[in-house]
């Protein structure tokens, strides 16, 4: 039999190592805080770890610096029209591919109007495109389109559900509004401006974090800081673990919105796939618990956290300043009674430039500093991130699937020299918005057909290496402002937000009210994302409800009614007539005979009781899968 051997039978050094083993489980010194700050006392030591080989993990490709690439050498090379074509031609050739061919001018106008400005074009606007024979026509009509004030309202959808954008909470007790943002438009109204203007996307970005220390708090950007001041909010706000939950939110918002990386996953112990420690976590959330959410009136005095939302001044902003600041201890397995060291406030060390640790924030909480290592050239997240989302935008499929996840466990590029040369590129034209998209979208590759080839389907059926172009489906706010701008009731106002349900509202999607509370059923039927959270894509789903709505919704019937009276016309015209009118407004095109003859047929049988035929038959295009995609 063993005896296990007990405290009081060791020798005096075991005894006094042993003691000092268990006392630095639970008690640490605490370091001193500098002038101004506050520590968080650390009493329990941290859990031991793989020590990170930073050097060889600064060799992964996405935390490798981009670099552009010399021009691939391709075989056609009559096909190519902007520099990325030669790379994404190179990869086709290599694998057997040949391009589609160019689309037709009528698919091109209506693939680039609902693209960079979210509306279809007008059939004047079709013919006179159709019928323009300059050889610069298409640039003319991308560069049209990029002028219009609509291209704002269109990148704005892709931005808002990253910033998780909404005006109220995920939970509301009684009628307390409180803790809500009736003045959240302010934000949305910023970013669409910032991308009307074509704001460089590096000060874009800055601004958000950090507007008021770069440019003072009577600085015009103010409401910028709506990217972080219309953060999620919670009950017992005083509490440790609730602060914990929101500085989460913050930091993980901002490392996937900007870096394309999931930093929050170490809130508990270290990423289990990504060079990301405790350290690196709580050194972000740091100068989160260093920054306080307010909100600010128009005499630049905090407003009164106890009024409801209905008593908020309309000029009042939701946003950010900076409070005390203070180091956090790293929170052993994420529970806040549990500290472990302090960790000084700082960027990710695997992003910081050099090879060693990155310089400690030392101005405030530090949310310059963060802002300025976001936006800095040397990171190498920033571009490629943003470059990323863009493409995903304009052809359906990013070139990095995991759009907000460019660690070990998100998807490689598929076109890694591409995405590389289009983010130095767009670096070196001063992180121009407008610059990246004018070159995707007149590119060779954009131009191309979406009809599939059953020969290269059977080599690519996933379409990875942009063999043709990707047909997609509008978004919601595609859809709805396309059915409203075809009725001709659209209203091209935004300002302060108004329910997407209320009978009155003919504003474009993108200014409707978004709750956390309750996301608006028709959007969440099609697919509108989850405003609790950052949402890096949207799910396309093809559900019965969808064309339910369509069929009956009063929103439908009542824009069927609009659109049919618009088609109709004069008194003498024919109803060939009018349906020709009817596929040159909804879908950019003329009728082919057989669906002129399936029309005729439909319209000359008796009105039963509701809609007139004519009414019915609108209906029954806009609930077409033609008024709901674009090639």
């Amino acid at each position: 039999m063993i005896q296990r051997p007990n405290f009081l039978s060791l020798s005096a050094p075991w005894k006094r190592a042993l003691l000092a083993a268990v006392v630095a489980l639970f008690v640490l010194p605490t370091p001193r805080a500098g002038a101004g700050e506050r520590n968080v006392v650390a009493t329990v030591a941290p859990p031991s770890s793989s020590p990170v080989d930073w050097a060889k993990e600064r060799q992964f490709w996405s935390f490798r610096p981009p670099v552009s690439a010399a021009q691939p050498n391709v075989v056609n090379r009559q096909w190519p029209r902007q520099a990325l074509d030669y790379f994404v031609l190179a990869g086709l050739e290599a694998k057997k591919l040949t391009p589609s061919t160019e689309a037709s001018r009528r698919t091109l106008i209506r693939r680039a109007t609902f693209d960079l400005t979210g509306l279809p074009p007008t059939p004047e606007e079709v013919a006179g495109f159709a019928a323009d024979t300059r050889a610069d026509a298409y640039e003319r009509l991308v560069d049209r389109l990029l002028a219009s004030p609509a291209f704002g309202e269109r990148l704005a959808s892709l931005w808002l559900p990253l910033a998780r954008y909404a005006e109220d909470q995920a939970h509301q007790v009684g009628a307390d509004t409180k803790l809500f943002y009736p003045n959240a438009w302010r934000y949305r109204e910023w970013v669409i401006n910032a991308f009307n203007r074509d704001l460089p996307y590096d000060r874009f970005a800055a601004l958000q974090l950090a507007a008021d220390q770069l440019e003072g708090t009577n600085s015009a950007n103010q409401a910028a800081l709506g990217f972080l001041g219309l953060g999620p909010k919670y009950y017992n706000r005083g509490r440790i673990d609730v602060m914990a939950d929101e500085w989460e939110d913050r930091v993980d918002t901002v490392t996937r919105s900007f870096l394309g990386l999931t930093v929050a996953c170490a809130r508990c112990h270290d990423h289990k796939f990504d060079p990301v420690t405790m350290q690196d976590y709580y050194a972000l959330a740091g100068v989160f618990a260093s920054t306080r959410m307010l909100n600010r009136a128009p005499d630049g005095k905090p407003e009164d956290g106890k009024n409801d939302a209905a008593k908020m001044n309309p000029a009042t902003l939701h946003i950010v300043e900076d409070g005390p600041a203070q180091k956090l201890n790293i929170f052993l397995r994420g529970n806040p009674e549990r500290k472990g060291p302090v960790a000084e406030r700082r960027f990710v060390r695997v992003l910081a430039p050099g090879d060693g640790e990155p310089a400690v924030f030392a101005s405030g909480s530090g949310r310059k500093e963060l802002a300025n290592a976001i936006a800095d050239r040397r990171n190498p997240l920033t571009a490629r991130v943003w470059v990323n989302r863009v493409w995903g935008q304009f052809f359906g499929r990013p070139l990095v699937a995991s759009t907000s996840n460019f660690g070990h466990s998100g998807e490689k590029p598929t076109h890694p020299a591409l995405l590389d040369d289009l983010a130095v590129r767009f670096m070196d034209r001063g992180w121009s918005v407008k610059s990246l998209v004018r070159e995707i979208v007149l590119s060779a590759t954009y131009r191309q057909t979406s009809v599939s080839d059953t020969d290269k389907t059977a080599l690519d059926a996933a379409n990875e290496n942009l063999w043709r172009m990707n047909r997609r489906r509008l978004s919601i706010e595609q859809w709805r402002d396309s059915v409203l701008f075809l009725s001709g009731e659209l209203e091209a106002v935004g300002g302060k937000s108004l329910e997407l349900d209320d009978a009155k509202n003919r504003r474009r999607t993108v200014y409707a009210r978004i709750s956390r509370l309750k996301l608006n059923d028709l959007l969440m039927q099609f697919d509108y994302p989850d405003a609790n959270v950052h949402s890096e894509r949207r799910s396309v789903t093809t559900t019965a409800m969808q064309k339910l709505f369509v069929l009956n919704s009063p929103f439908a019937i009542a824009q069927a009614k609009s659109v049919a009276a618009r088609l109709h016309g004069s008194a003498g015209d024919s109803d060939e007539t009018r349906v020709e009118r009817a596929y040159r407004q909804l879908f950019g095109r003329e009728p082919d005979r057989e669906e002129t003859a399936v029309a005729a047929g439909f319209l000359r049988q008796p009105t039963a009781a509701g809609l007139t035929r004519w009414e019915q038959y609108t209906q029954m295009l806009l609930a077409a899968n033609e008024m709901m995609y674009v090639d």
